[in-house]
């Protein structure tokens, strides 16, 4: 008998499931927190609770991740070089302050608009390669001609030994910008995915499974090890594409959306007869549009574990994940004595984390990159959970806001705070954790509003928790309607209520407790299913091969003779003898590349369904089209992983 091994690290709790092949049954599930900086206890401790006599016949093992996504969510991601080529039309500040613009790039047929200033890119290097852990590369049109992207990358390969990456290897699409946060994004993701998948291949290892790993991409397909350690940005959203994936297993429904309610953040998304809806556009995560193609999702950074503070009597969602106090109650066995005696802070002083909740603990990440004042906070710091008055006894003097906010940002120090979770622990709808912690922390926080008790304050958070899911859900099928505009209607006294034809799964740990009263708010046939609490690790295994190609075909010309036509692709740039060779090269060429990736994750060719999709501009006059834009698409049946 053979079976698969699913796992999923989520930003709280890291899941395992056990699933036997040949009906695809869950035969074993476990949950355990996840650890940091090192996700290997986490890992660890999440396989140790399933039967081990199964685990000796595993023979695939597949895993998804939110850890990228929640580093780009918190903007707590290591440091990169960014390195700009040719003319770039900034629409946003950029995601480093280690940059340089320079002259080169080339036109949109390839050819070289400027030549590269090779010399201002060494001079920038050498002057900060001590101060980031990757460099990206992003030039003009290089999705045409990636020539100067590789001269750079292979000068910076000889000086030092930093990862080095270059956009067009990521995305075909035109934006150069978008391109270049792509590439910035997945060489700040390098070491977070390096590290968790050397992680889960030395554990599988060390337990003396022979099995084959894959890592789920966030598009819903599935990839081998060593191709998700060459582009990470590629799961940066692995983790909602299992609750995805996941969800439709669970319920049986080919069709359905998914509320995953995760730690860190909560995300919608949608399948259709078994293919997840894919974003035109690209994933866009903390507010950054990428180009890497991944499913259409409608996320937020509000959690399970999101903080929970007040100021001048209002109730305030944060955008960065804590630990729950019912959480560290556990994980610190003085922390109900510290979190008893712990003073209010001065009203004047009210934020975020000036709270009589909030805490702050050392993660175990050394400082890269810290001034002066970020040290004196960081040393009066303790591995035991420290508050803001300890940190004032400590150094003389209140910390500073900013100082204290980049140094959770910098990965630093991991912050400890009310949460819904916690919400929930008070009002025992989810009591998994220390209750006490709990009620002591909603004491303290309802005290802060005009709330009569922290019941009162419990269910106001449960509810405003529940409205923005509804919002999430609605605003992702009303685009170009304000998810404000959407939020609003849910205050209102009114019999009108939204009706979603198709069923609505939710996926997460305390999710049953949220789905009477988003009942309430949504018509809908919504489904807790069996397993729920592990979904995405349920969709790490259940996701079948799917693999997209695109092909871009153009005339070389529109005003030379002849009907020669250019190629571009993910495997450079060819040219054909005429539109009809061109079209039979781009589609040979994705038959080709979708076998290759089917092969590699072990399905059988007679079970791979392969079509092609084409857009063709053709102007008034002509015989063949001026442009095409071919996808050709392959996918695969359930249970053919080997």
């Amino acid at each position: 008998m053979k079976y698969s091994l699913g796992i999923d690290a989520g930003g709280t709790y890291t899941d395992a499931v056990i699933l036997r092949n040949s009906d695809e049954k869950i035969i074993g599930a476990n949950k355990a927190l996840t650890t940091y900086p090192d996700p290997m206890a986490g890992i660890k401790n999440a396989i140790d609770g399933l039967d081990e006599s199964y685990l000796k016949s595993v023979k695939t093992v597949s895993v998804s991740t939110t850890l990228s996504t929640n580093s780009i969510l918190e903007g707590t991601g290591f440091p990169v070089g960014l390195i700009l080529i040719g003319d770039f039309d900034f629409k946003q500040e950029l995601p480093t302050k280690h940059y340089i613009q320079v002259s080169g790039g080339h036109n949109h047929k390839g050819g070289e608009k400027a030549p590269l200033d090779i010399e201002s890119i060494e001079d920038f290097v050498y002057k900060v390669k001590d101060k980031v852990s990757a460099f990206a590369i992003s030039s003009f049109f290089s999705n045409r001609n990636p020539d100067h992207e590789e001269d750079v990358r292979e000068w910076i390969n000889m000086v030092t030994d930093h990862p080095v990456v270059c956009s067009h290897e990521l995305s075909q699409d035109l934006g150069a910008f978008e391109r270049a946060v792509t590439a910035f994004f997945n060489a700040q993701l390098i070491p977070v995915t390096d590290k968790f998948m050397h992680t889960v291949e030395s554990e599988i290892k060390s337990r003396g499974m022979d099995a084959n790993i894959f890592m789920l991409k966030c598009d819903g397909s599935v990839v081998g090890i060593k191709k998700a350690l060459e582009k990470p940005i590629e799961s940066i959203f692995s983790g909602p594409a299992a609750s995805l994936v996941g969800g439709a297993f669970l319920t049986e429904n080919d069709s359905c959306a998914v509320i995953d309610v995760g730690g860190t953040s909560t995300d919608i998304s949608v399948i259709y007869n078994s293919v997840p809806e894919m974003s035109e556009k690209g994933a866009v995560v903390g507010g950054w549009e990428t180009k890497v193609k991944a499913i259409k999702m409608e996320t937020s950074a509000m959690g399970g574990d999101s903080h929970i503070w007040v100021k001048e009597n209002e109730v305030n969602f944060g955008s960065g994940r804590v630990i729950p106090l019912c959480r560290a109650a556990v994980m610190y066995p003085d922390f109900l004595n510290l979190l008893k005696r712990n003073p209010l802070s001065p009203v004047n002083l009210e934020s975020e984390n000036y709270q009589p909740t909030r805490f702050f603990i050392k993660s175990g990440y050394q400082p890269l990159e810290i001034d002066e004042g970020e040290r004196e906070i960081f040393d009066a710091i303790k591995d035991e959970p420290t508050s803001i008055s300890e940190i004032k006894n400590r150094i003389n003097k209140y910390p500073s806001r900013k100082l204290l906010k980049s140094l959770i940002k910098k990965r630093l120090v991991q912050p400890i705070g009310f949460t819904p979770t916690d919400a929930l622990h008070v009002l025992g709808n989810y009591t998994e954790r220390n209750v006490e912690a709990a009620n002591i922390g909603a004491d303290y926080l309802a005290s802060l509003t005009k709330m009569d008790d922290k019941y009162q304050f419990c269910k106001f958070v449960k509810q405003e928790f529940t409205k923005n899911m509804a919002s999430n859900l609605v605003s992702f099928f009303f685009e170009g309607i304000s998810k404000n505009e959407i939020r609003k209607s849910f205050d209102i006294e009114s019999p009108v209520q939204y009706k979603i034809n198709i069923p609505v799964v939710l996926i997460g740990g305390p999710v049953s407790a949220f789905s009477e009263d988003l009942k309430e708010l949504i018509d809908a046939d919504i489904k807790v299913p069996d397993n729920s609490s592990v979904g995405n690790a349920v969709g790490a295994l259940s996701a079948k091969g799917m693999r997209r190609v695109e092909v871009l075909i153009r005339r070389t010309s529109i005003f030379a003779p002849g009907w020669d036509y250019y190629v571009f692709s993910e495997n450079g740039r060819a040219e054909c003898n005429g539109y009809h060779e061109a079209l039979d090269y781009a589609r040979k060429l994705g038959e080709s590349i979708i076998l290759d990736y089917m092969e590699d994750i072990g399905i059988d060719p007679d079970h791979i369904q392969i079509d092609m999709d084409k857009k063709e501009i053709t102007p008034d006059g002509w015989e063949t089209p001026m442009e095409s834009r071919v996808v050709v698409f392959g996918l695969a049946k359930h249970g053919e992983k080997s």
